[in-house]
């Protein structure tokens, strides 16, 4: 069931996303400093809508509301990771080779405790008991380092030995396959955290 106190979580979880995808925006080439300025202002609303529809859905899909949020913390992790990752890129002018996966370490890294606290508090709420707040911290961290691995090798093979198609930037490339990166480590990351790291 969502409540009301979910959809200000949502809000708060998008702006946060909005914030993070500025140096994203900045390092594909977004010069419009109204556009920058109003990123981290779009993604509240749609995030609380995204929640809204997880509710609705709920009438059919009983698993739904939980969905919506994970979408929402993932939604947040991938702006964090892919903001950290360009920020990097523009610093060190690396956007592909094996060292392109050194550079998507911290973004990933950052992601990851961001995703740890939101689906210990929100989506999942944690376990019962006196377990303390890092009891299922090492479960959680063998999942996503699998994601890791998965991330990472897609983000290096996609963009050293895979051209860019019909004329992209190699900045836009490097992001394309980070998208490819993210929607794979997402289904394994959603299975692996709710059926062995927040299992209850």
């Amino acid at each position: 069931m969502i409540t009301k106190f979910d959809y200000y979580l949502a809000i708060l979880v998008g702006f946060l996303a909005g914030v993070f995808l500025v140096p994203t925006a900045i390092n594909l080439g977004v010069a419009n400093y109204a556009v920058l300025f109003l990123l981290p202002l779009a993604f509240p609303p749609l995030f609380a809508i995204g929640i809204w529809l997880g509710q609705f859905l709920s009438r059919w899909l009983a698993f739904m509301p939980q969905f919506s949020k994970f979408v929402a913390v993932g939604f947040s992790n991938t702006a964090i990771d892919f903001g950290i990752l360009n920020l990097l890129s523009m610093v060190t002018q690396v956007t592909s080779g094996l060292i392109i996966g050194g550079v998507n370490v911290p973004g990933f890294v950052v992601a990851v405790f961001n995703s740890y606290f939101w689906n210990q508090f929100w989506v999942f709420k944690g376990r019962e008991g006196n377990e303390g707040f890092l009891h299922d911290f090492p479960k959680f961290l063998a999942v996503t380092l699998v994601g890791l691995l998965i991330n990472s090798a897609i983000v290096v093979l996609a963009t050293t030995y895979v051209d860019p198609w019909g004329g992209i930037g190699k900045e836009a490339w490097l992001n394309l396959a980070k998208v490819a990166a993210t929607a794979v480590a997402l289904v394994w990351n959603f299975v692996g955290y709710k059926f062995l790291v927040f299992r209850k």
